[in-house]
């Protein structure tokens, strides 16, 4: 195994992205936040970790992660690379880490071999792709970009979204990804309306090919009546018109209600994808 760091964005794709586009679907993260690291690095903190890992001179894996978030790993085509990423990271500060159900898993139990601390399974996604939208039933309502006067709700509704579909998330940290939300470098933020303001989802962090849906809430009280539908369907097909052949997004296994309404306007099962927190030492 040939393990290869680098120190810039630039390189890393240079070498990895053939390997990445090749499934752009199940890589659609890592050429995601790439592509947000490329464009607009001032909204990144610390020195991100890019690597591949070549066999017979062929990229067979690839990982990156931007501090504080978790590590990312993509499609494994070889065993070996995950010994050689283990052995790599085992004294890099990683919160957790995200990928492909086995390969992740192995990531997991290799570094846990070498001395790092246990980890326990967060949360189990699937991957989704569209290529085409399949209108839903009509709602009353329209969409409507955010505007920075939205940030009380924005921000409310984006902590509520990651307590609910993944952990509490530090208040600073939630500051942040709303302000950047609401700069609209890269991403956008859309609300739908019904007399008020009833669902919010996000497109961005593009790939070759594609770009990403997430997050998507509506509160528990406006559920059920099928805004979030239409503010999804409405755009990925905008997307689409601007040019994007393909649209992804994640959703939580454990909410088939969520996994039923995308497929119903369209989104077609890609991957399954698992997150683990590695534990912390006791302060």
């Amino acid at each position: 195994m040939d393990l290869r760091r680098y120190g810039d964005v630039a390189a890393f794709l240079a070498a990895a992205e053939p390997f990445l586009v090749e499934r752009e679907a199940e890589h659609n993260l890592i050429l995601g936040v790439t592509s947000n690291l490329r464009d607009a690095p001032e909204e990144f903190t610390g020195a991100p970790y890019l690597a591949t890992v070549l066999a017979n001179g062929r990229v067979v894996a690839a990982a990156m992660q931007t501090p504080p978030f978790n590590l990312v790993l993509s499609e494994i085509d070889h065993p070996g690379a995950v010994a050689a990423l283990a052995d790599d990271l085992i004294d890099r500060d990683l919160p957790g880490a995200l990928g492909p159900v086995d390969h992740v898993r192995a990531f997991v139990d290799a570094r846990l071999a070498r001395g790092g601390s246990p980890a326990r399974l967060i949360v189990s996604e699937r991957i989704f792709r569209l290529t085409e939208v399949r209108p839903p039933a009509p709602v009353p309502g329209r969409v409507r970009a955010a505007e920075p006067a939205d940030r009380p709700l924005v921000l409310a509704w984006i902590d509520a979204f990651m307590r609910e579909a993944l952990e509490p998330t530090d208040p600073a940290d939630v500051a942040a990804m709303t302000d950047r939300w609401l700069a609209r470098r890269g991403r956008g933020l859309h609300l739908w309306e019904d007399g008020a303001v009833v669902s919010l989802a996000g497109i961005g962090s593009p790939t070759p090919h594609g770009v990403r849906v997430g997050p998507v809430y509506t509160p528990p009280d406006r559920r059920g009546r099928g805004y979030a539908s239409a503010l999804v369907a409405g755009i990925s097909q905008s997307a689409l018109d601007a040019g994007r052949t393909f649209c992804f997004l994640f959703t939580d296994l454990a909410n088939p209600t969520s996994n039923h309404i995308y497929e119903t306007i369209g989104y077609r099962p890609v991957r399954d994808v698992d997150m683990w927190r590695f534990e912390r030492p006791a302060p």
